[in-house]
């Protein structure tokens, strides 16, 4: 578990995002961003697409890198550097199968480990084992992630990740946390507390009492309409979750990552107290906002958001409902919003962080003028070291303003605003308000909203 110098939040390690950024970045030292034996035979149109698609991708516009990537594969079908930026996009937008083709035959390092990432999520153990178990006999390649997952995969025989039984979904009661999502279930037949970690791709396990990677079973029940499911074969990692239970006040046994939330059809409400578990695809509530959602390397969630109106007021967000603030937003971030950085006003209870409000704000398509945030200090270097500009973090103070409900396996979610929150901000005011202060065990509960309907009456099996 990786501490916040500021004690804000608390988040464990990505899965290896430092050691395999390093090799990318000596490679690219070398020879050029993606860089392959072949690019001396490139064209200069397939030259100019690449640069586009590295740079798009780069500056997380998937979209633009995939057409990017199109156009250079259909004039250099053949090329290695071109495969490997198509394979990074296709993982970053959960396209499995894509990123697989795009990399088979290649036995780079970095082939293995995009594809060994692309069978594990699509469910493919024992391919995931080999590619991985490749990756990590590189000598100058040190990935925990893969190392504790291959061998998940390689003890996997005859299972069935993430398998649901159940018929209906189940609605589990929150129990008052601040802002942060904790979720009852059971672990293996024991009833603990488990929190939505966003910043997560895996289930994490305390290693107080488990200290291997295993496979786990759990298990959700609804106390008001005396339903449940059970997910079984859950793919979990272990690591000390003695800091974050004691900065929520509560004894915290599992994270629930984004691996499990795709897969369990999850919407949390905090201000709702609801957590809903489904065996099937939600139907599209009747007022949302259709939210794409991408995860680099297959992993670590992220979203787009807007600071300015201009076309370049734009910035891609890591998305970590562990951390207890709204927002923390890097340099170039606060310059897009118009704001002086002279401006912001040391932020209570944390040290050496800076704080402001937005003068314009925009997420899911709802307009937040002087939303308060944090300047990125607040997470020190505690995001992932990933190829792509980061603009800075969403955090659980920010989801908790909406309904959220995965979809079409994670690639977009269904945001839901709560309608009491949102009211206009005299300009004049914008720049009054400052961030609220870190979570602790003494923060008065959310808002809870009174349901009476079943869960998920509108919900349609897929």
């Amino acid at each position: 578990m990786r501490t916040i110098g500021t004690g804000l939040s608390l988040r464990p390690a990505s899965r290896g995002a430092r050691s395999w950024i390093m090799v990318c970045l000596a490679a690219a030292a070398a020879c050029g961003p993606f860089a392959g034996s072949n690019v001396p035979k490139r064209s200069p149109l397939a030259e100019k697409w690449l640069t586009r698609a590295q740079a798009s991708y780069k500056s997380g516009d998937f979209d633009d890198a995939k057409t990017s990537t199109n156009e250079a594969l259909r004039v250099a079908p053949h090329d290695d550097d071109i495969r490997l930026i198509g394979a990074h996009v296709a993982l970053a937008k959960l396209e499995y199968g894509e990123a697989i083709r795009l990399t088979d035959g290649m036995s780079t390092t970095d082939a293995h480990r995009l594809r060994g990432r692309a069978h594990w999520y699509a469910g493919d153990l024992e391919l995931a084992a080999d590619d991985l178990e490749a990756e990590i006999s590189d000598p100058a390649v040190k990935d925990n992630w893969a190392r504790d997952v291959a061998k998940l995969a390689r003890n996997g025989n005859g299972r069935h990740p993430f398998a649901i039984e159940g018929s209906g979904a189940v609605d589990v009661d929150m129990p008052p946390a601040g802002s942060a999502l904790i979720v009852p279930l059971e672990l293996d037949g024991e009833r603990v507390l488990g929190m939505i970690a966003t910043g997560n791709s895996e289930v994490v396990v305390d290693a107080g009492s488990r200290h291997e990677p295993q496979w786990v079973s759990l298990r959700f029940s609804s106390l008001r309409f005396a339903n449940q499911v059970e997910v079984k074969d859950v793919p979990a990692l272990p690591q000390d979750l003695s800091a974050l239970s004691r900065q929520v006040g509560g004894t915290i046994k599992v994270l629930l990552g984004t691996d499990f939330l795709r897969h369990a059809h999850a919407t949390f409400d905090r201000r709702g107290s609801q957590f809903v578990v489904r065996p099937f695809e939600a139907a599209a509530p009747p007022s949302a906002s259709r939210v794409p959602l991408y995860y680099v390397h297959g992993d670590d969630m992220l979203m787009r958001v807007a600071v300015s109106p201009r076309e370049d007021g734009t910035g891609l967000l890591f998305v970590d409902s562990s951390q207890a603030f709204s927002l923390a937003l890097d340099d170039a971030m606060w310059r897009k919003a118009g704001v002086d950085l002279k401006t912001l006003q040391a932020a209570p209870n944390a040290p050496n962080t800076k704080a402001g409000a937005l003068p314009a704000f925009r997420i899911a398509g709802v307009d937040m003028p002087g939303v308060p945030a944090f300047s990125l200090s607040a997470v020190g270097d505690h995001i992932p070291t990933v190829d792509l500009d980061l603009g800075g973090v969403i955090g659980a103070a920010m989801l908790e303003l909406f309904r959220i409900t995965f979809a079409d396996d994670g690639r977009f979610a269904w945001f839901e605003p709560d309608p009491t929150l949102f009211t206009t901000v005299p300009p004049q005011d914008a720049g009054k308000g400052l961030p609220p202060p870190p979570m602790t065990p003494d923060d008065p509960p959310a808002p809870k909203k009174p349901s009476t309907n079943k869960p998920d009456a509108g919900a349609t099996q897929k």
